[in-house]
């Protein structure tokens, strides 16, 4: 296969475990693409709620330092991944046993608790994971090749969740109890995909670590200040992602609730727009994965956000200028098509920046750190932004909700600009 390519045998054999990961991961998150909106729509949970759902993907980040030193202390990663895997993957399962939904009322609130419960079992193994794929991949990768592969990776993901989340709306719709039967599947699947993973060779310097996990922890801090404060161009990076995060993460739950009771979507519909974005995600991604290996993360970051605030934009206008066709119970909003162009570009081109885009900084055994530092910002802003973008639609409604996301990657573009100009990356 071209892929494969002027690659050596361990970059080879590492490509395909890789994409066997995440062509099952791919499975799983296109099914689990769809749990907001179940969760509003079938099980009516409350906004406050739809927000913690969001921040449980992401807030988990704050306990990455403590997951880095924890990771440099056990050499076994293998058997740690796959311990984590089953402990906090199996938890769907559970769902299995719900009892079935009120269409007028959903479910009973202690339901909603142990919904979300399971959720935030299912998010804890992000924080060794995601630190494991960097260090897997950057000892495995040449430096050349690393943003091509990941691509092609992300490019097998995507392919994957165009399928599974079809046909996750096509079940939803017609019956809303169906997350019942193919939630626990995902389950299994996802422990699945990390035993893959973790067959990959685990390259890592022997280090004898005496120090007290606290005293390690306090030293893990020291790190970050003294990464942010000595490295500018990579400072200046995660300046850009807080307030893109912030955007993402405060508009993320509100734009769900918008498709819901401002344009009154079906699953089936929410699926279409969701695979839409994610076809142009595909065809950008092979693109997007080689730009980023000869460019500097930060022009690769205008695009970027630039895609978002565009997204958002046109997600908005939406509300105003509403003309819309229907075909086999899809309702097709022209101004949503426009948005869903621009989402496409910015999940083709996020996944790579926000995975590897920290990497650029750094020299091979410096990248648990710079992703460490990374990964605790994203626990950092995830710890507010959901709860602050839907008070702000309880409060002022949709328009000024998303007008402040749209103002803040504005200045997330300018700092981009400003930062290459000025601390070009050596």
């Amino acid at each position: 296969m071209r892929i494969f390519q002027n690659l050596d045998p361990q970059e080879t054999k590492t490509l395909r475990l890789h994409l066997f990961y995440s062509s099952i991961e791919g499975v799983a998150a296109g099914a689990l693409i769809l749990t907001e909106f179940i969760f509003i729509k079938s099980l009516k949970g409350s906004n406050v709620q739809l927000a913690f759902l969001f921040q449980f993907s992401m807030v988990m980040f704050l306990f990455a330092m403590v997951a880095n030193e924890i990771l440099r202390r056990y050499t076994k990663r293998k058997v740690l991944l796959r311990t984590i895997a089953i402990v906090s993957k199996l938890p769907l399962v559970a769902l299995a046993f719900f009892p079935n939904v009120n269409k007028l009322e959903g479910l009973p609130i202690i339901y909603h608790t142990i919904f979300l419960a399971i959720f935030l079992f299912y998010f804890v193994s992000k924080i060794a994971v995601i630190r494991s794929i960097n260090q897997y991949l950057k000892g495995n990768y040449k430096h050349e090749n690393f943003g091509r592969l990941f691509g092609y990776s992300v490019t097998a993901q995507k392919v994957c969740m165009l399928g599974s989340t079809f046909i996750a709306g096509l079940l939803l719709d017609w019956n809303p109890n169906s997350y019942k039967v193919f939630y626990p599947i995902v389950g299994i699947l996802a422990i699945v995909s990390i035993f893959q993973l973790s067959k990959i060779k685990f390259v890592q310097k022997e280090e004898v670590i005496d120090t007290p996990l606290w005293r390690a922890l306090l030293q893990s801090f020291k790190r970050v200040f003294d990464i942010l404060k000595y490295n500018k161009a990579f400072r200046h990076l995660e300046m850009g992602f807080m307030l893109y995060g912030f955007a993402w993460m405060s508009t993320h739950a509100v734009i769900t609730i918008f498709y819901e009771r401002a344009l009154h979507l079906n699953y089936s519909s929410v699926a279409f727009y969701k695979n839409a974005f994610n076809l142009i995600a595909i065809a950008f991604l092979p693109f997007f994965g080689r730009f980023i290996g000869k460019r500097d993360p930060r022009r690769f970051g205008i695009i970027t956000f630039g895609s978002l605030l565009l997204f958002i934009l046109f997600t908005s206008l939406t509300e105003y200028y509403n003309g819309y066709t229907e075909v086999y119970g899809i309702k097709i909003y022209y101004m949503l098509m426009v948005a869903v162009f621009f989402n496409g570009l910015f999940m083709g081109s996020m996944p790579i920046l926000w995975g590897i885009g920290s990497s650029y900084y750094c020299k091979p055994d410096e990248a648990a750190d710079y992703q460490s530092v990374h990964l605790f910002l994203t626990g950092v802003r995830a710890l507010f932004a959901p709860i602050i973008g839907i008070k702000l639609y309880e409060w002022f409604g949709f328009s000024l909700t998303f007008a402040t996301g749209i103002v803040l990657l504005f200045f997330a573009i300018l700092l981009m600009i400003y930062s290459e100009k000025c601390f070009p990356k050596k």
